[in-house]
C-alpha cells in the first residue's frame, strides 16, 4: 500500500480510504462489518472514514470495536453536523452542538482522540469563526488532531482559511467532496482552491453510485436491490450513462482491468486526492486494491476527457481570450 500526507500536514494515510456509511444499522450487521474492516486494515489501508449520523451511530460504534487494541495504527476520520437528534440544537456546527457531539464520537469510538474531525456539510446560521475556535479547543484539548470539512465550496474553504490565519486557529488539512468521472465539477473551483492551499481532498462516491463499477450495463438486467427498484433505465438522463459506460468500458478492456479499477485510477492519479471506497467483501477490496497499481498513459487520459469532459479552463493561462471574446462567450 502507497502512503501519502495528508493536505499539508505531516500526518501519512493510504492512498485509499475505507468509508463505513452502510456499515451499522443502515445495511450490513456488525460481524460481516468487522470482518471486513480486519481485512482492510491487514491489507495496510489504515485510514477509516465515518460520521455521527451513520447507522445513527452504529458505524461509530463498529470502528471503535475494530479498532480495539491497535488504536494506534489506525487514522479515524469522523463528521459532525447532520441532524442526529430532535430539538432545535440537533443539528448545526454550534460550539454547544460541537462540544456535545464530539463526545458522544468519542464514546462510541471506544477512543480519547479522534485523528480527523470534519464539518459534514457547511452550516449557513453559524458563524464559521465560532465553528473554528470550537474545533481549534478540541485541538487544544487533544481529543482531535486535525480538522476538516466536507461539501464545502471554494469560497467557504477560503473563507475558513483567511479565518484561521486571521485568528490564529487551527486551519482545515482536508475537504471531502463527491467527486467521480461522472461528475467533474469540482475541478473547476473546489479543486484548485485545495491544491493552492494544501487541503487534500477525500473523494466521496468515488464509483458514482455503482454506475463506474459495472453494476449498470446497457442490455444487462438490473441489480436486485433497492436503487436498482427505483431506476428508470429508459430516461435520457440514465441512458445517456449507459453509453458512456460502455464507452469507458472499452479503455478498461483494452488496458485489461475492471471498469472500476479504471475509475479509481484517474482518482489516484492526482497525489493529492485519497478516494473513499466502498467494500462489502474481499473481491472488491482486491479489486480496489489492485487500483492503486494501474498507471494510466496520457493518451488514456486524454480519451476518458473526450468521453468526460472538464468543466475546468484556466483564465489566467490565455489573456486573449479573456480581453477579445465577446462578453456573452466569456463564461463558457
Amino acid at each position: 500500500m502507497e502512503y501519502v500526507y495528508l493536505g499539508r500536514s505531516g500526518l501519512q494515510v493510504s492512498r485509499l480510504c475505507l468509508g463505513t456509511m452502510t456499515y451499522g444499522a443502515w445495511d450490513m450487521d456488525e460481524q460481516s462489518s468487522l470482518a471486513i474492516i480486519d481485512k482492510v486494515l491487514d491489507a495496510g489501508i489504515n485510514f477509516l472514514d465515518t460520521a455521527d449520523t451513520y447507522g445513527k451511530g452504529t458505524s461509530e460504534q463498529i470502528i471503535g470495536k475494530a479498532i480495539k487494541g491497535r488504536r494506534d495504527k489506525v487514522i479515524v476520520a469522523t463528521k459532525f453536523k447532520v441532524r442526529t437528534a430532535e430539538g432545535p440544537n440537533g443539528e448545526g456546527a454550534s460550539r454547544y452542538r460541537i462540544m456535545r457531539q464530539v463526545e458522544a464520537s468519542l464514546r462510541r469510538l471506544g477512543t480519547d482522540y479522534i485523528d480527523l474531525y470534519q464539518v459534514h456539510r457547511p452550516d449557513p446560521y453559524t458563524p464559521l469563526d465560532e465553528t473554528l475556535r470550537a474545533l481549534d479547543d478540541l485541538v487544544t484539548q487533544g481529543k482531535v488532531r486535525y480538522i476538516g470539512c466536507s461539501n464545502f465550496e471554494a469560497w467557504r474553504i477560503v473563507e475558513s482559511l483567511w479565518i484561521s490565519e486571521k485568528m490564529n486557529l487551527e486551519r482545515f488539512v482536508t475537504n471531502q467532496p463527491g467527486y467521480h468521472l461522472f461528475n467533474r465539477y469540482i475541478e473547476q473551483e473546489i479543486l484548485p482552491a485545495c491544491e493552492r492551499h494544501g487541503l487534500a481532498t477525500l473523494a466521496y462516491s468515488p464509483m458514482a453510485g455503482g454506475w463506474l463499477s459495472g453494476k449498470y450495463r446497457k442490455g444487462q438486467p438490473l441489480p436486485d436491490n433497492s436503487r436498482g427498484e427505483r431506476m428508470n433505465p429508459d430516461s435520457p438522463e440514465n441512458q445517456a450513462k449507459f453509453d458512456i459506460v460502455e464507452k469507458l468500458a472499452e479503455i478498461a478492456n483494452q488496458k485489461q482491468i475492471k471498469l472500476g479499477q479504471l475509475a479509481l485510477a484517474w482518482l489516484l492519479r492526482r497525489k493529492d486526492v485519497i478516494p473513499v471506497i466502498g467494500v462489502r467483501h474481499e473481491q472488491q477490496l482486491q479489486d480496489n486494491l489492485a487500483a492503486v497499481e494501474v498507471k494510466l498513459t496520457e493518451e488514456d487520459l486524454q480519451q476518458i476527457d473526450a468521453i468526460c469532459p472538464s468543466p475546468y479552463q484556466d483564465f489566467s493561462q490565455d489573456g486573449s481570450f479573456w480581453f477579445n471574446e465577446p462578453r456573452a462567450y466569456r463564461f463558457k
